[in-house]
């Protein structure tokens, strides 16, 4: 082999050992939040599910969600590549939005994390997350995060003194999925609910394993992979969320190999329905439940039947 080629296989392999020493100190470390990536972002920040979905809707990825290079495992953990062309046709206000929605997904994800690990939240690291060029739509990036945070998972964001810098997320009191009955959904388990609730409606009230890693896969939530925020995604959605009867996980009959399957489980549809989850989605896409014309038919044909029940 040429010198020069050797030479660039040992550089490129000292940089790949020193990436991976830096990670195991940061992991040996007590954890931080004021250094994140965009690649973390997603989880949390946005509209993975289109109001133009109908019978079996794809799943575009969230607002701000960074492009993947990374293969995977196959069809239950795969790290797909995302197109990019569409960004060239995108107007300059439309770009300014995207990377406010960018940004706010950031702080989701900075705020999610310091509440985690019950860290102060502070604005001057929060300034430093988005760039000191977005100095100025700070309030807006940082309400976009608060709403969205207030809509997942049930935590309002309070400046801890007016002035002050310095911020706490509280759990809303009567929040159904805030935790506070017992037996119910604490954080962050009760952040990937009604997506998930959302996603199977959609597909016809009965959603593959497969689609349901599709989607997971869009918002940074791989099988098998620990998650910050959500921990161990298997473990939540096919055990914690199917004891709880959120969630039913079942085998497709006469399926060989064997495939499975997630539909609502009973607690879901007592503790929610079909329009209040369009109502989420609508909220989510800044839209209305009308923007899904064949699913709101049916929400509303659910709820005159619950109206009509004894």
């Amino acid at each position: 082999m040429p010198r020069g080629r050797k030479s660039k296989l040992r550089a490129r392999e000292k940089r790949r050992q020193a990436r991976s020493e830096t990670q195991q100190a940061q992991e040996g470390e007590s954890p931080t939040c004021s250094s994140l990536s965009g690649d973390v972002a997603a989880s949390t920040s946005a509209t993975a599910l289109p109001p133009e979905s109908q019978e079996t809707p794809p799943i575009p990825p969230p607002a701000g969600a960074p492009s993947q290079k990374r293969s995977g495992k196959g069809a239950k953990g795969r790290r797909p590549e995302r197109a990019t062309s569409s960004e060239a046709t995108l107007s300059p206000a439309n770009i300014e939005k995207n990377l406010i929605m960018q940004k706010a997904g950031l702080l989701i994800h900075y705020l999610l994390c310091k509440y985690k690990l019950k860290q102060p939240m502070r604005k001057g690291e929060m300034l430093t997350i988005i760039h000191k060029r977005f100095r100025r739509q700070f309030p807006d990036i940082l309400k976009m995060a608060a709403d969205r945070i207030d809509l997942l998972f049930g935590l309002k964001l309070k400046e801890i003194k007016p002035g002050s810098g310095s911020y706490t997320l509280n759990s809303t009191v009567d929040d159904p999925n805030s935790g506070s009955s017992e037996g119910g959904l604490d954080f962050p388990a009760n952040g990937l609910l009604m997506p998930l609730l959302a996603l199977i409606f959609l597909h016809g009230n009965c959603a593959s394993e497969e689609h349901i890693w599709e989607f997971l896969s869009v918002l940074e939530i791989y099988d098998g992979e620990e998650h910050i925020i959500f921990g161990e995604p298997r473990k939540l959605i096919t055990q914690n969320l199917v004891k709880l009867e959120y969630l039913v996980y079942r085998q497709v009959p006469y399926s060989d190999p064997p495939c499975f399957e997630f539909l609502w489980g009973p607690r879901a549809y007592v503790e929610t329905s079909k329009m209040k989850v369009l109502e989420f989605l609508a909220k989510i896409n800044e839209t209305i439940p009308s923007a899904f014309p064949f699913h709101y038919a049916e929400a509303l044909r659910e709820q005159e039947e619950r109206a009509q029940a004894p």
